[in-house]
Formats: C-alpha cells, sequence, structure tokens
C-alpha cells in the first residue's frame, strides 16, 4: 500500500512538473492590452460630425488644445475612452454595410425601443436587429458613412 502511494506521488509530481512546463513555454505575443483608448475618425466636415456625435449619438465633448480646434474634435465614450475626429476625408466612407467595418458603441439593456423611437424622432435611416442572445442591435450611419453598432449587452 505504501509503495503504491509512493508511485501515485511520483506521478502526480511529474504530472504537475510537465504542466508547469506547458505553461512556461507558452509563447507571449509581446503586446499586453490593458484597455480601450480611443478610435480616430477622418471626417469632412468637423461641424457636420461633431454635431452628429454630440447630438445624436449623445457623446460628451473633451477639451483639446487650442492649436488643434480647426483640425480636432475629442468626445468621451465612457472613462479612459474617446473618440476623435479628425478633419481631412475627401471621399465618403466605401464600406458602409452593417456586415462590413463598423464600430459598436453599448447602449443599456432594453434601450432599443427608445434609440429606436428616437431615430424616428429625428428622421435618420437604421437597421434594428435581434442578436442569437435575444439582445438588440441597432446600426446607423454618420455623415461620413461610418457604421455605428449600438448594441444592447447580452440578455
Amino acid at each position: 500500500m505504501q509503495k503504491a502511494l509512493k508511485i501515485a506521488f511520483f506521478l502526480v509530481v511529474i504530472l504537475l512538473s510537465f504542466k508547469g512546463l506547458a505553461q512556461e513555454t507558452k509563447p507571449q505575443t509581446g503586446i499586453t492590452i490593458i484597455g480601450y483608448n480611443h478610435v480616430g475618425l477622418a471626417v469632412k466636415d468637423l461641424k457636420i460630425s461633431a454635431t452628429f456625435y454630440r447630438e445624436i449619438i449623445g457623446l460628451s465633448p473633451l477639451d483639446i488644445p487650442d492649436n488643434l480646434l480647426a483640425i480636432r474634435r475629442w468626445f468621451k465614450i465612457a472613462p479612459g475612452q474617446e473618440l476623435h475626429l479628425l478633419l481631412g476625408r475627401e471621399n465618403p466612407v466605401a464600406n458602409n454595410d452593417k456586415n462590413g467595418a463598423h464600430f459598436s458603441l453599448s447602449i443599456p439593456a432594453n434601450a432599443a425601443d427608445t434609440v429606436e423611437a428616437f431615430l424616428k424622432e429625428k428622421n435618420l435611416p437604421y437597421v434594428r436587429q435581434k442578436r442569437f442572445d435575444g439582445a438588440y442591435q441597432i446600426f446607423i450611419t454618420d455623415p461620413d458613412g461610418y457604421v455605428i453598432e449600438l448594441n444592447e449587452p447580452k440578455k
């Protein structure tokens, strides 16, 4: 019996050693992401785009240096997360299909009805769909053609 326990103990030690080796040799990417900082979008008309993101999307403007006022606008998305509008787009966004390139902003749970009513009131086109998990997504397009997904949390 003691011999069987010693063998079992020995096997456990060997297995744990191999497990430790496997973890130590796991390849590293060299990049550690700790959060999302900002997205920068090139826009054709800074005033029109800033108005859209402030009055339609509801983002709060952030202060920017005076020397950038003519070419930039910054908005707070959430703590530590920003949207930067960068003057300089010459052509509309070409891939403005909701199944193509887009970015997503989170809306509160069960807010899709309220968002939809607001978009109807503003006479803005949108697409609303129910996801596989029961949450709603609403897709809208900004003045330059960027697709924005307004996403309820998973249910």
